[in-house]
């Protein structure tokens, strides 16, 4: 065998055992949830019952602290006149007991409002929790959550709540 065909197949058996380990820190630790949402709104004063949808993908980046998450959610609600759409962002601590998967989150972003074409952007800020349930099925839950958003616009203080549940698949 000559030295160039050495190289080649030693560099070849070199490059296949280091991409086997390598190849599972590309994918990422996490999960993505879909489902359907009921909220209690206000618009300053009155309150007002939406139902909508619900869905967060969360990445598990750090492999030294496997509780520590960062969430992406995004959801809308939708009413006869009115439209709200709401994005956020922040950590969510979370722990494992048997089934169940309890999680805590608090979260800041934008909620825009449609109200009789009016649009309204404006911060929100979220804080809340929930409880998955695996279900015998491989890598599925089943979640429960509830959240407290709270927003400020037109001069006063909004406090709105949320509660969702529906899929997760962890992957």
């Amino acid at each position: 065998m000559s030295k160039t065909a050495a190289v080649v197949v030693l560099a070849l058996v070199g490059l296949l055992f280091f991409s086997i380990p390598m190849s599972a820190q590309i994918l990422a630790r996490g999960n993505v949830f879909a489902g359907v949402s009921y909220g209690q709104f206000y618009d300053v004063t009155t309150p007002q019952s939406v139902k909508g949808w619900n869905g967060s993908a969360e990445d598990l980046p750090f492999a030294r602290l496997p509780h520590l998450g960062f969430v992406l959610d995004a959801s809308g609600y939708y009413r006869t006149g009115i439209t709200q759409y709401n994005g956020l962002f922040g950590p969510r601590l979370s722990g494992t007991w048997g089934k169940w998967h309890p999680f805590v989150n608090a979260m800041g972003g934008v909620q825009r409002l449609n109200s009789n074409h009016f649009l309204y952007t404006h911060y929100a800020i979220d804080f809340g929790g929930g409880i998955d349930y695996k279900l015998p099925f491989k890598s599925f839950a089943w979640r429960v959550q509830g959240d407290f958003i709270h927003t400020h616009y037109l001069s006063a203080n909004q406090s709105d709540y949320r509660a969702s549940t529906g899929l997760v698949w962890r992957f």
